[in-house]
């Protein structure tokens, strides 16, 4: 079967012409990314670019001879010296140094193995990510965060964050691509933080607004300018006066909706219903989407006009399986921010592992309402994989080792992600939006390590 043409956009279409490229030569580095005694301890990563060999294992030096590193770490699960990774003639090498517990990759018990990008590694009780993917300087030894709230130890993203950072106090519109549950919203309230606009940040969520008052939700309306308008209403835009509006999901919007929006764009100003008189407002926009708007715009669904007004920057937020080093990062920043901070937190080595072996199809958002559930049930005891979703718990031991990925596959995975998200994992509207049966749904499903039940609403 052909690759599933993808329907979304998955790079970035239009980001700051004066960068130049990143160079298509991969930067191995390693990265310390979770220790289970404490998940909110900070990660590190180590650039491997000007070595040749790294030891680890437990104690507390770290010390460079040459292009040799020791890299001891207060593991007592971890032997003195646990592993040790070498240059190969063509990857990386990971040989188990005779430790007690074992050296893991991806779950899985290696005396000697060859590193492919994303691997997972785990010696003792800390986890590692080893990454082997192009990126525009070498990863740094701290997490980079361009953006409040939004540190990353992925060289591209962080380029990325910095991007947006640069045109954050500006007037430019930005786009924001991804699939649900990346953090789009979080992304556009940290350009809204770093902006120095004075306003409020709006968020309106387009797919989800009442058909038949969408221009009076969104512009606001007259008192009696319709049965049930009985106050005036400044609406969602002038709320935002002075600050930044998010158009989350703007592929929803709809038509009529669009044509009056237009006008705000074009401008700057505001006709409520009923009203006589438009009103000026200051509103930096934000626009969210899943979807390929220029898809929408060449089939009719979307204004080539309201596109080419919303088109500043458009940049690609990552799912979060395209950054697997970032999960110790975002645990932390997610238990941080939660209403009720555990006194203490841990994970067991089987948790941790489930949870870096995971597709992670619904992206940051299944992450936080795992952990939410799992910290919950462990209550001060570690979280353990019984405290897990089943979905993350079964997900099977070396499922994330596997060889380079071809666009046309990952393009083919897109499109069957976001097919399930939009049918709630079921198999025969997949099949029927496809044009193909459900065995052959299943079949991609398993080629592509897609778990159905993730994506099915909760009882």
């Amino acid at each position: 079967m052909p690759p599933v043409p993808d329907e979304r956009q998955e790079t970035v279409s239009a980001v700051d012409q004066r960068q130049p490229a990143a160079p298509s030569t991969p930067r191995p580095r390693l990265v310390l990314a979770l220790r289970c005694a404490d998940p909110l301890a900070r990660s590190e990563a180590r650039s491997l670019d000007d070595l040749d060999e790294i030891v680890i294992g437990r104690g507390s030096e770290v010390s460079l001879v040459g292009r040799r590193l020791v890299w001891k770490l207060a593991d007592s699960w971890m032997s003195t010296e646990h592993a040790t990774l070498r240059r190969g003639p063509g990857r990386w090498i990971i040989e188990d140094a005779g430790s007690k517990n074992g050296t893991l990759v991806n779950g899985a018990k290696v005396d000697q193995a060859e590193l492919m990008d994303s691997d997972v590694i785990e010696l003792g009780q800390t986890f590692f990510v080893y990454r082997d993917a192009p990126a525009p300087v070498a990863s740094p030894t701290e997490p980079q965060a361009p953006l409040p709230g939004l540190a990353t130890h992925s060289p591209t993203w962080a380029a990325d964050l910095e991007t947006l950072a640069r045109v954050a106090p500006t007037r430019v519109s930005v786009v924001l691509l991804g699939e649900s549950g990346t953090g789009k919203e979080v992304v556009a309230r940290a350009i809204h933080e770093a902006s120095g606009r004075s306003g409020s940040f709006v968020a309106v969520n387009c797919g989800a607004l009442p058909t038949a008052l969408v221009e009076a939700t969104l512009f606001g309306h007259k008192k009696g300018a319709f049965s049930g308008a009985v106050d005036n209403a400044v609406g969602l835009v002038r709320s935002a006066d002075g600050g930044t509006l998010l158009l989350d999901e703007i592929g929803d919007l709809p038509a009529a909706a669009q044509a009056a929006f237009l006008r705000v764009l074009q401008e700057r100003e505001v006709l409520a219903i009923g009203a006589s008189r438009p009103v000026k407002v200051d509103v930096r926009v934000i626009s969210a989407t899943h979807r390929n708007l220029e898809s929408l715009a060449a089939g009719g669904h979307f204004r080539a006009d309201l596109l080419a007004r919303l088109n500043g920057l458009v940049l690609n937020v990552p799912p979060l399986r395209a950054r697997r080093e970032d999960l110790g990062i975002l645990i932390g920043a997610l238990v941080r921010r939660s209403e009720s901070q555990p006194t203490m937190l841990s994970f067991t080595a089987a948790a941790a592992r489930a949870l870096f072996l995971y597709h992670w199809p619904l992206n940051v958002r299944e992450l936080e309402k795992v952990l939410e559930t799992a910290i919950a049930l462990a209550g001060r005891k570690p979280v353990e994989p019984s405290h897990l979703a089943a979905a993350v718990r079964q997900a099977p031991a070396g499922a994330t080792r596997r060889g380079p990925v071809s666009a046309e596959a990952e393009a083919e995975r897109a499109r069957l992600v976001a097919l399930f998200l939009e049918h709630g994992g079921n198999v025969s509207a997949v099949a029927r939006a496809l044009g193909t049966t459900r065995m052959t749904v299943h079949r991609l499903a398993r080629r592509h390590g897609l778990d159905l039940r993730a994506f099915r609403p909760a009882p």
